[in-house]
C-alpha cells in the first residue's frame, strides 16, 4: 500500500506540475501577457540554477567535513597481505593509482552493477544464482542518454562558430547519424526515455525492488521521463522556434533583459513545459538521491585505500584512556579462575617463581 501510494503521489505531482505549466504558458500566449511566460522561461531557471549550485556545494560540503579515519573500502577481490599471496589491484587497490583506475571503471562503466547478481529460491529446496545483465544495460543506457542530451543542449549556450559550439555540433551530428526524419531523430532522446520507462518499470514488476521504492524512487523517474517526453514533442510534434528559444536564452545569460517579453511570446508554450519540468529537476536534484553524480567520488567505500593489512589504522581523536590488559587481569583473578576451571597462561608456580628475583633485589 504505501508503494502504491508513493507511486500516486509522484503522479499527482508530476501531473500538477505539467497541467500547471502548459496552462500558464498557453493563457499567457494567448492573452499575449508576456511577463508571465518571463517568469516560467526566465526567473524560474534562474532561481532554480542557484538553487541547484547552492544545494550541491552545501551537501558536498557537508560530506567532506565528515571525519574517515579508517579505510571501509568495500573489497571484492583478494587485500595485499603476505607478498606470495596475489592481491586484487582493481577489487582491493591498495595504491592510489589503483583507487583511481578502480573509481573510473565504477564512473564510467558502472562495474560493480555488471558484476551484481539476483538471488531466487526454488523448489528443492535450491538457492539459485543469476546475472542481472539488464539492469546493467538499461542502467548505462540512461546515464551515457542523459549525459549526451545535456551535452547537446550547450548549443543554446554557446555563440555560433565558438569551438564549444561546434564540438557540440558533431556530437548532435553523431546522435542523429541515422538521419531520419525533418528535423531528424536524436538517438539519446529516445534512448533516455525508454531506459527511464523501464527502470520505472523495474520498480513496478519487481516485487522485492517495488517494496523498497518510495516516492523519493518514484518523483526523479517520472520528472525525467516528463523532461524527454516533452522535449521529444517539442522537437517533432508540438514544434517551437529553436531561433526564438535561443535568443531568449542568450539575452537571460547575459542579463539583457531589454525586449525580452517579445522575444518571450516568440516561443511556443511547449518550450516553458519543457523548462519549467528541468528547473523543477534542478531545484530538486540536491536533496534527492540524485546527488550520487557527485557522492559517489566522496564516498570513502570508493576513495579509500584497501591497506589495512599492512599499516595499523589508529583514530587520531581517541583521548588518552586507562587500560585493564588481560595479563593484569590474570594476575589478578588467577586463583579464582583456577578454581573455577578456566584456562589461565600462567600456572600459580610459573608467577611464584617469576615474582622470587624481584623480592631478592
Amino acid at each position: 500500500m504505501n508503494v502504491w501510494i508513493s507511486l500516486i503521489a509522484s503522479l499527482i505531482v508530476i501531473g500538477g506540475l505539467v497541467v500547471g505549466a502548459a496552462g500558464v504558458a498557453g493563457l499567457a500566449q494567448y492573452s499575449h501577457t508576456p511577463e508571465l511566460l518571463v517568469l516560467l522561461g526566465v526567473v524560474v531557471p534562474l532561481l532554480a540554477f542557484i538553487a541547484f549550485i547552492v544545494g550541491v556545494i552545501l551537501q558536498v560540503v557537508k560530506w567532506g567535513r565528515r571525519p574517515v579515519p579508517f579505510p571501509i573500502a568495500t573489497v571484492a577481490g583478494q587485500g595485499k597481505s603476505l607478498p606470495w599471496i596475489k592481491a586484487s589491484y582493481f577489487d582491493a587497490p591498495y595504491t592510489k593509482a589503483g583507487v583511481v583506475g578502480r573509481m573510473a571503471l565504477e564512473v564510467l562503466t558502472f562495474r560493480s552493477l555488471f558484476r551484481n547478481t539476483k538471488m531466487e529460491l526454488h523448489d528443492g529446496p535450491k538457492l539459485a544464482y543469476g546475472w542481472q545483465m539488464w539492469l546493467w544495460v538499461f542502467a548505462l543506457a540512461f546515464h551515457y542518454a542523459f549525459l549526451t542530451v545535456f551535452i547537446r543542449h550547450f548549443r543554446f549556450f554557446t555563440e555560433d562558430g565558438s569551438l564549444v559550439f561546434q564540438a557540440v555540433m558533431f556530437l548532435e551530428n553523431l546522435d542523429g547519424f541515422l538521419q531520419l526524419g525533418l528535423p531528424h531523430v536524436l538517438i539519446s532522446g529516445f534512448v533516455l526515455l525508454g531506459a527511464a520507462t523501464m527502470l520505472l518499470l523495474r520498480r513496478l514488476t519487481n516485487a522485492q525492488v517495488r517494496y523498497v521504492s518510495l516516492i523519493q524512487d518514484y518523483f526523479p523517474l517520472l520528472l525525467i521521463i516528463s523532461i524527454a517526453a516533452s522535449g521529444i514533442l517539442m522537437r517533432h510534434v508540438i514544434k517551437v522556434d529553436i531561433v526564438a528559444v535561443k535568443a531568449l536564452i542568450m539575452s537571460m545569460l547575459n542579463f539583457d533583459f531589454a525586449g525580452i517579453g517579445e522575444k518571450a511570446l516568440a516561443v511556443g508554450w511547449m518550450f516553458y513545459l519543457h523548462i519549467f519540468l528541468v528547473s523543477v529537476l534542478l531545484a530538486y536534484f540536491p536533496m534527492s538521491k540524485l546527488m550520487h553524480m557527485g557522492g559517489i567520488f566522496l564516498s570513502p567505500t570508493r576513495n579509500l585505500l584497501c591497506n589495512s593489512r599492512e599499516f595499523r589504522h589508529v583514530n587520531p581523536w581517541n583521548y588518552p584512556v586507562k587500560v585493564h590488559t588481560y595479563e593484569h587481569y590474570e594476575d589478578e583473578f588467577r586463583e579464582r579462575m583456577i578454581e573455577a576451571g578456566l584456562p589461565v597462561e600462567k600456572t600459580l608456580e610459573e608467577t611464584q617463581e617469576a615474582a622470587a628475583p624481584e623480592e631478592k633485589e
